[in-house]
């Protein structure tokens, strides 16, 4: 018998639902408030959530990333009346098994029901999962716990591997990563930079050539596909091939054969290929930019790599992590941080990612080479002056460490008005949000537009800030 919990504030719903599960045999607990479901799933070790979206006090989706963080969290169904095609993409990505529209009939509601449970049982049977060998990655926030998951699973399958995310996210340490923790660990990891590929010598490149093949061809020499025997290929930024370089890797990835320029035979070479992008790619093979046959090979296996701004403390892990390497590597002694310096880096949105973070540690590395202690004021001009930028545009007096200077003392008996950094950010920001959602009148498209946010990190401070949205 499972224990399923239901978070739904139709009381018909949770009647119709609770009736339906108590018939399959199980045990069922329907809470009307997002927050007293949440807390019941917290310590009720539940094996399915029925959950609503438009809850009295929150939203459904936005509470998925934390019903993950829950032990032994329960497979969870989102269940709506007011379904749409990006709803669902968010559920989905966000780890949610199924997403029911309220009017389905009712064998659909059961059949996904018994999958999720009978998917749940079989899991729990399973060997403990592989621990990963982190190659230089850190992170241990929700969204990276997700991604080395993924990773988990890749490396213990042969199957072709497309790491999506903005640039600046890790995708070549992903990628190196997995093949560490596969059985071809150890042996080469080859790296095919797709941008810079030129056209008239990508098989020549990617195959080799025999000699004579073509003028300059004055011996036999190896591709890289060859060089990768028995290892991994990764195939950096796959979305920026030119579309008849594109065709040269369909046979290569289907059959793993390939035919050296100006040669007779085919080889059959033993090599996995992973690729990377910061496009997306679908959208690219709608358009007739990217050859839909090719995505159907890459994207045998998928992880899409979250902003940093998304990961949240990893920001300051990440900073640490880099600055103590970095001491090590100039031999010179390890650096204090004052409190208020990763507040100021929390403020900086990172449009660069992990890269432009890893640059900045170098900065302010420079700066303070020949100081114990690190201040806000040795950080990039930029980050400070978007910092600054955000306590003005919200009318409140910047933190004196973001400027440089001494700390003005508040007037006497104002001491306890004065709110942390951090939570007046998040004031401001979640101000906005509510005005962004107003202004875009539910269209999702439309609110990225006004904001110049991406998808992905727009739905992200949502969920973040438990705000409703319904795109439309």
């Amino acid at each position: 018998m499972a224990r399923v919990l239901i978070i739904d504030d139709d009381a018909a719903i949770c009647r119709l639902l609770s009736a339906t599960v108590t018939r399959q045999g199980h045990e069922a607990r329907h809470f009307s408030s997002l927050a007293e479901g949440l807390a019941e799933a917290a310590g009720g070790r539940y094996d399915l959530l029925f959950l609503d979206i438009n809850l009295p006090d929150g939203n459904g989706l936005a509470a998925l990333p934390r019903i993950r963080e829950i032990e032994a969290a329960p497979e969870v169904i989102i269940i709506t009346g007011a379904g749409d095609p990006d709803g669902a993409e968010l559920a989905i990505t966000s780890g949610a098994w199924d997403y029911i529209d309220k009017g389905s009939p009712i064998q659909h509601i059961i059949l996904s029901l018994s999958r999720a449970l009978r998917y749940r049982e079989e899991k729990g049977g399973r060997i403990v999962p592989m621990v990963l060998k982190r190659c230089g990655l850190v992170g241990s926030s929700p969204p990276m716990q997700a991604c080395l998951e993924q990773a988990a699973q890749a490396a213990l399958s042969e199957a072709n591997l497309l790491i999506g995310g903005a640039t600046g996210t890790g995708k070549e340490m992903f990628a190196w990563m997995v093949h560490e923790n596969s059985p071809r660990g150890g042996r080469n990891f080859v790296v095919v930079d797709c941008a810079t590929l030129p056209e008239t010598l990508v098989e020549s490149i990617l195959f080799g050539h025999r000699r004579g093949a073509f003028t300059g061809a004055d011996r036999d020499r190896e591709g890289l596909f060859r060089q990768a025997e028995g290892g991994t290929i990764f195939l950096d930024e796959i979305g920026e091939l030119p579309l008849r370089v594109q065709k040269a890797f369909l046979r290569v990835l289907q059959e793993q054969k390939f035919r050296p320029v100006g040669g007779g035979a085919e080889i059959t070479g033993n090599f996995r290929v992973i690729a990377a992008t910061n496009r997306d790619l679908a959208e690219m093979a709608r358009d007739g930019q990217f050859r839909e046959d090719l995505l159907y090979r890459l994207r045998t296996l998928s992880i899409h790599l979250p902003d940093l701004p998304e990961r949240g403390d990893d920001i300051q892990e990440l900073f640490s992590a880099r600055m103590t390497e970095l001491c090590k590597r100039y031999h010179i002694g390890p650096k204090g941080i004052s409190a208020d310096f990763f507040d100021c880096l929390g403020a900086y949105d990172w449009p660069g990612n992990v890269r432009e973070l890893f640059n900045t540690v170098e900065t302010v590395l420079s700066a303070a080479m020949f100081e114990p202690t690190i201040y806000p004021k040795h950080l990039p001009t930029h980050i400070r002056v978007r910092a600054v930028q955000a306590a003005i545009r919200g009318n409140h007096p910047e933190p004196a460490a973001l400027t440089g200077g001494a700390a003005a003392s508040p007037p006497v008996g104002r001491e306890e008005t004065i709110a942390q950094w951090r939570d007046f950010r998040d004031r401001m920001e979640l101000n906005y949000l509510q005005e962004l959602t107003a202004a875009a009148r539910g269209d999702i498209g439309r609110a990225c537009h006004l904001s110049g946010l991406s998808r992905s990190r727009l739905y992200a401070l949502l969920r973040q800030h438990d705000i409703p949205f319904r795109p439309r």
